[in-house]
């Protein structure tokens, strides 16, 4: 049997599994409620928003060590049993959340979601440097990351009308049953990757192997893959490091505080959440889509990839700017504020897709994992600090010193890309 297109199944998988991994994360956000709101998870374990906070962070902890940790993984087993370990184990942690009784517990199976649930990541760009040419490396790679935002779009109103008739608990069972099936279809469709899969065609293969750089074109399965030291003796790598430590703040910033601002500043309840929430996420999903789109016309058009990568990140992040400007300048009411993050979040999208394709434009195979994981894991440590300051700040003053500090990251991020990678192009030719 030949399938046309496998590639694009293969994609059409990750995506699946982003999903999944967006539904699970955002659930604990979702239903936490407040301590007076009750049937919420914060009433039924007592817990306040300082827990919350040492909660968040701990899962930002386990997440960043995962991130490095995955990055290895997939390059040592490769992407097909890579995903069956590290969604298997996020499926089965969102789904032990139904049992917990405290802090305790619950930072517990926290702890072990973030670990799990960083390998889709690396993974993901790892695969997609192994099933897509460079030109549509930045497209697969927004599809890819599009699955956060589609699964952010879902999780609201699925998780609140779970929540309200089932309750905190049997919703945590449900959700995390869908990594768990995920499995079935991965080990199915994904037998090996495009240079001996059984069902790609020859047309797919060769396109596939013509359109990679002669560093991935000539890897076989014998070829060692760099160490941490040597990728980051090139000045290139620090592209990554650096431009997603600041970068990922942005969006991590509304993943994880969004439900808490509107709780905190409107009195929303968790219903009120799943009908607003749901919004910037469908900003940010077509940025993903748009900006893997506008950065492979530009490469077919100038046959450059540091035109195509660099003119995308640029764009997101002048939207991304002007946005988080707009939400304390006029951002004053709840319909406003939400409006205003759709365009955030389609600027962040728009942009990050071309900064998490970065590590594939430098190295080939076995080395991209490392330094993709690499690049997440220090993007969260600085998500890790900016959770220890947000309750402070807020108690002491407002939201509105946050979202300054995040605007001033955007020309940091963007303007660490421009000065480590001049030429964005493989450093193994």
């Amino acid at each position: 049997m030949k399938v046309k297109g496998l590639r694009w199944f293969i994609i059409g998988l990750i995506f699946l599994a982003t999903v999944i991994n967006y539904i699970d994360r955002s659930a604990l956000a979702i239903m936490w409620g407040g301590i007076d709101k009750e049937g919420t998870i914060a009433h039924s374990l007592q817990l306040t928003k300082e827990d919350y906070a040492l909660i968040l962070n701990i899962f930002m902890v386990a997440y960043a060590l995962g991130q490095l940790f995955s990055g290895k993984l997939f390059d040592k087993v490769g992407t097909r049993m890579g995903y069956v370990i590290s969604i298997g184990v996020w499926g089965i942690s969102s789904f032990l959340h139904s049992t917990v009784r405290g802090i305790f517990s619950l930072a517990f199976f926290r702890s072990t979601l973030g670990l799990s649930e960083a390998g889709n990541w690396p993974g993901g760009v790892k695969s997609n440097a192994e099933w897509f040419p460079i030109k549509e490396r930045a497209i697969a790679q927004g599809l890819f990351n599009a699955g956060a935002s589609i699964g952010s779009v879902i999780a609201p109103p699925l998780i609140a009308a779970l929540f309200v008739a089932f309750g905190w608990r049997i919703t945590f069972m449900v959700v995390g049953s869908f990594g768990i099936f995920w499995i079935i279809p991965w080990l199915l469709i994904n037998k090996a990757g495009p240079k001996k899969h059984p069902w790609i065609t020859e047309e797919e293969q060769k396109y596939i192997v013509a359109g990679q750089s002669k560093a991935d074109q000539n890897a076989t399965e014998d070829t060692k893959g760099l160490t941490l030291k040597e990728i980051l003796s090139h000045k290139e790598s620090w592209a990554v490091v650096v431009g997603r430590f600041f970068l990922e703040p942005i969006w991590w910033l509304f993943v994880g505080w969004m439900p808490i601002y509107l709780f905190d500043v409107y009195g929303f309840d968790v219903k009120q959440v799943g009908m607003f929430l749901w919004v910037p996420y469908v900003g940010a999903a077509i940025g993903s889509i748009a900006g893997g789109y506008v950065s492979g016309k530009i490469i077919a058009k100038t046959n450059s990839i540091d035109k195509g990568r660099k003119t995308t990140i640029l764009i997101g992040g002048i939207i991304m700017l002007l946005g988080l400007i707009a939400t304390v300048m006029i951002g004053d009411t709840a319909e406003k504020f939400v409006a205003i993050v759709f365009f955030v979040l389609f600027g962040f999208q728009f942009a990050i897709s071309n900064v998490q394709t970065l590590p594939s434009d430098f190295f080939s195979g076995k080395s991209v994992g490392s330094l993709a994981g690499l690049g997440g894991m220090i993007g969260v440590f600085s998500v890790i600090i900016m959770n220890f300051l947000v309750p402070v700040v807020v108690e002491k003053v407002s939201y509105t010193p946050i979202f300054i500090a995040i605007a001033v990251f955007v020309p940091l991020g963007i303007g660490a890309i421009y000065y480590f990678a001049k030429n964005i192009k493989s450093v193994e030719e």
